[in-house]
Parts: structure tokens; C-alpha cells; sequence
């Protein structure tokens, strides 16, 4: 049966009185980018044996209509850069879209160069609210001496950093958990995001969790059929999902999922973790996080 994902969000919203849903992990990039990076996913289905069809190809202006369709009334233009040079020119993009685009989050990012610090602050000060970071496809690793004022300045400041450091969907030479406990034995006042839960070490990820009372995760990808059947959630960790149901953020990777929209909502209710849960994760949190 076909769901309508309008029909469905909308009921879910009225079900858990939910003013709006609050997604801390969408892409919104420069077109070029964009394209590029819909064209990896293209050939990572005929690599992997696991199609990957981008769900929202859409124009930009397209596919900000289909996420406040959706209920979605504050999101993200998550960037990274793969090379020196990048970092402060995407910067520049993201500050515009956020200029033109007041229900997004004025988003950052930085790449180990001796020019980060300059412009991680200069970002700030222009009034970015999160940075993204992602250690897989930057190919860097998080404890880069280069970097070391930038998380200086992220620690002062306390500007959120959502990090892809887990090894999904492919380890990489500085994914997993221990760089970024190294990271945060350093600078522990750092206000990280673990995208994807830290799929698949998500163990090891919760421990940190334990340990660092700023750390926080987002749910993208987790728990739906797709990702399930290549790295399922330990069951056994159930407990600390409640345990830490007040740092636990809602986010999608739209448009850049191979199913609905709905299909990441319906698996957080599959998890039958209770109203209050599901409120925080999908709009409390992000709410008190980001002070919207």
C-alpha cells in the first residue's frame, strides 16, 4: 500500500501534538555539489549490490516546499568539504541560502587547513548556528594538529558540530569512536552531534554519551528497513535511548534517502518508546539545543 507522507506526517504531528518536526541533518548545497553528490550514490548501488535511488531529486525551491509540506519548520544546509580550499567557499553559499532561507539553520563547515580557525570564527561571528563535519568523505582525521584552535574556538563558543565519525556505510581510515573520544578527552565542552547514531558502532558511541553529558546523537537512517538489514540497532540498547532521550535529535538526510520521508518517522513510533520521547526527539531537543 502506498502511503501519502503528507497524510501521514500530518496525522503523526496531530497524534503526538507536535507544533512542528525539527530536522537537524538536511542537505541543501550549491547545484554543482549537489549533483556530484547524488552521482556517488548513483554508482554506489552497482558497488554495494544495494540500490540507492535519491527519493527528493528535486530544484532547490522544489525541495524546500516538500520539506515545510512535510511539517518541517527548522532544518539545516549541512556542507563538507573533501579538499583544502572548500571549506570557506561553501561557508559563503551556506550564509546566503540561510540569508534567503530564515527556517534554516545558518549552517558551517571546515576542512584541516592553516586558514580554518580564520574563518571557522568568521563564520560564527556572521551567525552560523551548526558546523558539519565528515570525517568519511573529507578523509581527515578529527585529531589533526591543524584543527586543534578550530575546536578550540567550537569549544568556547559552543556552536553545535554534527559529525559523520562513524564507519557506516564504509569504514574509513579515521571513522570510529576512538578519535573522538581522544577529541573529547581534549575538548570536552565540545557540543557534538553524532550523525547517524554512530552507525554502526553504536555502542561504543552511547558509552561516550555516558562519559560526556554535552554529547548528543541524531537518528538519521536508524531504525528504518534500509538500514536495519545492514547495521541494526542493538536491542540491548533500548534502556539508554530513554536514558538519553533528551539528547537524541531528529534528522533525515533528505533529500539524499533512498525511501519516503516518512518511512525515518514511522521507525522512531516503531520503537514504542512513549509520546515524550518522540516529542523530544522530534522538535524539544533541537529546540532547546539550538534555543529556537
Amino acid at each position: 500500500m502506498t502511503v501519502d507522507t503528507v497524510a501521514y506526517l500530518t496525522d503523526f504531528r496531530a497524534r503526538y501534538a507536535l507544533p512542528a518536526i525539527v530536522d537537524v541533518h538536511t542537505h541543501f548545497m550549491p547545484d554543482q555539489v549537489m549533483r556530484k553528490v547524488w552521482a556517488y550514490f548513483d554508482a554506489v548501488g552497482p558497488m554495494t549490490g544495494q540500490p540507492w535511488p535519491i527519493t527528493y531529486r528535486d530544484d532547490e525551491q522544489v525541495r524546500l516546499k516538500t520539506l515545510r509540506d512535510f511539517g518541517v519548520r527548522t532544518f539545516t544546509s549541512l556542507v563538507y568539504p573533501h579538499k583544502p580550499q572548500m571549506g570557506e567557499w561553501l561557508n559563503s553559499w551556506t550564509a546566503e541560502f540561510a540569508a534567503r532561507t530564515p527556517d534554516c539553520l545558518h549552517t558551517a563547515t571546515f576542512y584541516p587547513e592553516p586558514d580554518a580557525p580564520r574563518y571557522v570564527r568568521a563564520a560564527i561571528d556572521a551567525g552560523a548556528r551548526i558546523f558539519k563535519v565528515h570525517i568519511q568523505v573529507g578523509a581527515f582525521s578529527p585529531l589533526d594538529p591543524l584543527l586543534d584552535p578550530v575546536w578550540a574556538i567550537l569549544a568556547e563558543t559552543q556552536v553545535p558540530v554534527l559529525i559523520h565519525c562513524g564507519s557506516g556505510p564504509a569504514p574509513g581510515e579515521f571513522t570510529g569512536p576512538a578519535p573522538i573520544a581522544e577529541l573529547l578527552r581534549r575538548f570536552p565542552t565540545l557540543r557534538l552531534i553524532i550523525a547517524h547514531m554512530g552507525t554502526p558502532e553504536y555502542t561504543e558511541f552511547l558509552d561516550l554519551a555516558e562519559q560526556y553529558p554535552l554529547l548528543h546523537l541524531d537518528t538519521t537512517m536508524v531504525w528504518t528497513d534500509f538500514s536495519e538489514g545492514g547495521a541494526p540497532f542493538p536491542v540491548a540498547e533500548r534502556e539508554r535511548l530513554l536514558r538519553f532521550g533528551d539528547r537524541i535529535l531528529f534528522g533525515s538526510d533528505f533529500p539524499n534517502i533512498p525511501y519516503p520521508y516518512h518511512d525515518a518517522v514511522a521507525a522512531l513510533e516503531r520503537l514504542e518508546l512513549g509520546p515524550q520521547w518522540i516529542r523530544g526527539v522530534c522538535h524539544d531537543n533541537a529546540v532547546a539545543l539550538f534555543e529556537l
